[in-house]
């Protein structure tokens, strides 16, 4: 296809996505009672296997797109906007074409994350066809090693397809902090994304002890300078990353549970990826009271957050709806704990 043709086609889109987008930010100023955003696993198994990753296995059969189908639709009724599909990795799944036309047939905004290795030009553009609104890739690397395989080296020939043949967005996702042995790296992905025309961000990752650590040395200058060069990017650097950066708590109002969900391969809702385990409730049970109790639940691991997408949707309802239930570990360590909390 003509390059000129693919760039009108990509225009069109993102002018009727970003119309989708103010849709969704007037519902969700208009009222606090539906989630946002939710991630839906529809496998739990990957084709890689990054040493720091805990969110994948090398085992596990596909949902059945019927049960996906059936949760995309308790979504829709609860309310939600977007649902990212993730895993493991999801372009494993044989029937996730099928699961993105659902998505879009439910006036939902379709977002996938991936570690590229298995995109094809067919394969983009059948992306395409189904509806595809957003892609994701994390890039850990410029050449790959024992930690991760996501590589620049072996994931630039799939760019090139998506700058070619993708109507979606794509946001390219690096990472600095917890170790990383060539922070430099994530300024090459970056410049590299740009350069094929996408958007470009940057994770901050814990330390290996599990403890989020103040940049310092090249961490901190690979971070600022990476902050310049996607300061026109589709998911911009805000206050919230700069605290990150150098380890200091954030104070904010974490709507986990509400405005964000995090739905396991079990059909299980969960605050988030790193905090599976509670809610823990059936999808099908979750209801509107559910989402007003997590809306007003305050949550202990909130101040030193490095689950950017659920600050992102919490932007919502910062100046309004105080916490007013302590946190689940809190209940947990009894009352001294609730003393200290108050």
């Amino acid at each position: 296809m003509p390059l000129r043709l693919i760039r009108v086609r990509r225009g069109i889109h993102a002018v009727t996505l970003r119309m989708r987008e103010f849709r969704m930010i007037f519902r969700g100023l208009l009222s606090t009672d539906h989630p946002v955003l939710a991630h839906v696993i529809p496998i739990r198994r990957c084709n890689l296997s990054c040493t720091y990753c805990n969110e994948y296995d090398d085992y596990s059969d596909p949902v059945p797109a019927e049960v996906i189908a059936r949760r995309l639709d308790l979504l829709a009724a609860l309310g939600c906007s977007i649902v990212t599909l993730s895993g493991g990795e999801p372009l494993l799944h044989p029937e996730l074409d099928s699961l993105i036309r659902h998505m879009r047939r439910r006036g939902i905004i379709a977002s996938l994350i991936t570690n590229g290795y298995l995109l094809t030009d067919g394969r983009i553009k059948a992306l395409n066809r189904a509806g595809l609104d957003h892609m994701q890739i994390s890039i850990d690397n410029v050449m790959p090693d024992e930690v991760s395989k996501k590589s620049l080296k072996v994931l630039d020939k799939k760019l090139q397809l998506l700058a070619r043949h993708a109507d979606f967005h794509v946001n390219i996702n690096s990472v600095v902090g917890g170790g990383v042995r060539n922070p430099e790296d994530a300024l090459v992905v970056g410049r590299r994304a740009l350069e094929l025309g996408f958007t470009a961000t940057l994770g901050i990752i814990h330390g290996q002890d599990g403890q989020l650590r103040p940049l310092a040395g090249a961490d901190r200058e690979v971070y600022l300078q990476f902050k310049r060069l996607a300061r026109r990017s589709y998911s911009r650097f805000y206050y919230f990353q700069d605290r990150i950066a150098w380890a200091m708590p954030n104070n904010w109002r974490c709507r986990a549970g509400a405005r964000y969900l995090y739905i396991c391969e079990d059909g299980l809702v969960h605050y988030c990826s790193q905090r599976r385990g509670y809610p823990a409730k059936p999808l099908e049970e979750y209801t509107v009271e559910d989402i007003r109790r997590e809306y007003v639940t305050r949550k202990d691991c909130a101040p030193y957050c490095t689950v950017f997408c659920v600050h992102k949707v919490s932007y919502f309802d910062f100046w309004r709806g105080e916490q007013t239930i302590a946190s689940p570990e809190a209940v947990a360590e009894g009352p001294a704990r609730l003393v200290q909390l108050r």
